[in-house]
């Protein structure tokens, strides 16, 4: 589990103790935004949302901003639109100005995850690094993101990660694992110590909405956008992202539920999808890395359903 792509380096250890400590920024509305990828429709789609908001909304984008966005125009655009918002680093990010390549994309994949994938990943990376690289000056107000956002939602304490609570890319978040009865005492204290009544993530790519019983009986919930530049459902080429608002949504959610007075909610992302396969087609043709592990992903989605995202949520 040492090889690149693989790896967790310990610079990525936060803490959840790191989040309650964190300035908290108070909002209306938030949405978490994890896994762009470099999908320029889908930024749009997404700011077309906020705008359409109530109240003002902020946009706090939690990693992997960047991933196929490795022409020049493309990293520079995404980079500036997203730096004008808040922003986290994800693991594409802490990677792009690493003097080493020792963590890969430095994505930590689990072991069930094909070698193939991971190698690929490590390719896709490489070239997006290459590209940052000549772009100093995003590349360094990038590199100086936190890892970690809280926001007051009204009474609702939200802590924004990439991975999980403790480790920027840990998978403690992931659908499987918030699937097992045996992480249930790991979730109550990272309530407990990040001082937060819901986690919003991203990094394993799927999405998750679960209710977490505390022991306190508090309501607390992991919200796990899974991405919001790539479908997430079989057959359905809509992004998600996370919204918490003190409103319910103005817009068509997959699911929306009260936490703590707040409304959170996982929210289709509906991009031009044409025109980003277009888009991803000039930067990554047949046989190219990020072709190969992603564009059946793109055109048909993944093998997962809302049931899945949702299993418990609506309890």
């Amino acid at each position: 589990m040492s090889m690149p792509g693989r790896v967790c380096p310990l610079r990525y250890r936060h803490g959840a103790r790191a989040i309650a400590e964190a300035e908290t920024r108070e909002a209306h509305t938030l949405y978490v935004i994890g896994g762009l990828y470099g999908n320029l429709p889908a930024l749009d789609a997404i700011e077309q949302m906020a705008r359409m908001e109530a109240q003002p909304a902020t946009l706090c984008f939690n990693g992997d901003f960047n991933w196929f966005n490795v022409d020049d125009g493309a990293f520079a655009e995404v980079n500036l639109r997203v730096l004008a918002h808040d922003a986290i680093l994800g693991n594409v990010e802490a990677e792009l100005d690493a003097p080493l390549d020792d963590a890969g994309c430095g994505c930590a994949y689990p072991e069930r995850v094909d070698a193939g994938v991971v190698e690929r990943s490590n390719r896709i990376h490489a070239t997006l690094k290459a590209t940052a690289r000549r772009h100093t000056g995003l590349l360094q107000r990038v590199s100086q993101l936190p890892m970690v956002a809280r926001y007051g939602i009204g009474e609702c304490r939200v802590g924004v990660v990439h991975g999980d609570a403790e480790s920027l890319a840990g998978w403690r978040f992931d659908v499987r694992a918030l699937d097992d009865p045996a992480q249930g005492p790991w979730l109550d204290t990272m309530f407990e110590a990040a001082q937060v009544d819901v986690f919003a993530s991203t990094h394993t790519c799927l999405p998750a909405l679960r209710r977490v019983a505390r022991s306190s009986g508090l309501q607390a919930c992991v919200a796990n956008n899974g991405a919001a530049g790539m479908p997430n459902f079989s057959g359905d080429p809509a992004g998600l992202c996370t919204r918490i608002a003190t409103t319910p949504s103005p817009h068509a959610v997959v699911h929306e539920s009260r936490v703590a007075g707040a409304w959170v909610a996982l929210l289709p992302v509906r991009f031009d999808a044409e025109r980003w396969r277009r888009e991803f087609l000039a930067q990554w043709p047949p046989g190219s890395p990020a072709w190969e592990s992603y564009f059946q992903r793109i055109t048909r989605g993944p093998a997962f359903s809302p049931a899945q995202a949702l299993a418990g949520a609506r309890r």
